[in-house]
């Protein structure tokens, strides 16, 4: 009977020691890392089980056997928990790491960038162009994008923010134009608090309109402020603006580089040449710098300017000054 118990021990203390062995070996495998030889992207569909995923390092080659990754979530079984998504995995990460990271839902962030001075249209042509978006407004027109939007405005240009936003996989491009359209409310609406006074706004979207001319006239935000002044000091003497951007806005797709002397004399609804006051609508996304400059312009007597070549411009306060600086720096 004593002989019995003592193989009885022995064998409890050879299972007890195999299942330490056994326990110490998984973790050991967990801090492994994975087969990858830089840095890639991983994606877990909605519903997948954490069986489905082992299956689909397998098949990746990123694990040689799942046998110790599933004996560790038996042990620790909080890090079956995987979430969906898109999850960028380092090259140097191990087994245990990868799990961390997807049972955490760290997805990985795309980004876009969206440049001052560009067009809605551009912009839609940028969102159809980026990848890991959900693509929905390929048929849609940009009063119908307008709509969607709950824009009142038929044209929406102008109304969203240029900068760069993350994403995760999945988000719809519909949704990161809405991001950038309440971007440009709070950045608008923070502006217009802070405005200079007297202005030759009736409102902020008029302030938006001159932030796109001034935009689009220099992209120098170190001019915006005294281009500003330009183009107030204009407005204030009820002169026309004058301003060769807003024709080529109002040209679309008819510009080809170059301004002839029939598109000043067309009269469109953004020919400044021909109209009075602003256009009806922005001409392009305006970013920080020139919304701050057409509701604060510098004080100055400027009432034309002119492009030295060079990417900056020559202001004056008369016409004669302007005509000689135009001889000059242009027909030269």
């Amino acid at each position: 009977m004593k002989k019995i118990k003592i193989i009885f021990a022995v064998l409890f203390i050879t299972v007890v020691m195999l299942s330490a062995s056994l326990v110490a070996y998984t973790f050991y495998q967990m801090k492994q890392p994975l087969n990858i030889s830089s840095t890639q992207l991983l994606t877990i569909k909605d519903g997948t089980s954490f069986s489905r995923f082992s299956e689909q390092l397998i098949k990746e080659g990123w694990l040689n056997t799942r046998f110790w990754m599933r004996n560790y979530v038996r042990l620790k079984p909080e890090y079956a928990n995987i979430k969906a998504g898109t999850y960028q995995i380092n090259k140097d990460i191990s087994v245990e790491g990868l799990l961390v990271q997807l049972v955490a839902g760290k997805e990985h962030q795309f980004t876009v960038t969206f440049i001052e001075g560009t067009t809605f249209k551009e912009w839609l042509v940028q969102l159809s162009e980026t990848d890991n978006l959900v693509h929905t407004l390929q048929q849609s027109s940009v009063a119908d994008i307008a709509s969607k939007l709950n824009i009142e405005h038929v044209n929406p240009e102008g109304l969203f923010y240029p900068e760069t936003y993350a994403f995760t996989a999945g988000t719809t491009d519909i949704e990161l134009l809405k991001r950038a359209q309440q971007q440009m409310f709070v950045e608008l609406n923070l502006a217009w608090q802070n405005r200079a006074e007297p202005l030759p706004y009736k409102n902020k979207y008029q302030a938006l309109i001159m932030a796109s001319i001034i935009e689009k006239e220099s992209g120098k935000n170190a001019e915006h402020g005294i281009i500003s002044s330009v183009f107030v000091n204009r407005l204030n003497k009820k002169m026309r603006l004058q301003t060769d951007p807003t024709v080529i806005y109002g040209l679309g797709e008819r510009y080809q580089g170059d301004i002839k002397y029939r598109h000043l004399r067309e009269k469109t609804p953004y020919n400044t040449y021909r109209i009075n006051g602003l256009p009806p609508t922005p001409i392009a996304m305006p970013g920080k710098s020139a919304i701050h400059a057409a509701l604060n312009p510098l004080t100055t007597d400027y009432l034309y300017f002119v492009s030295n070549g060079n990417g900056q411009h020559i202001f004056s306060t008369n016409l004669k000054d302007h005509n000689a600086a135009v001889t000059k720096y242009q027909l030269n």
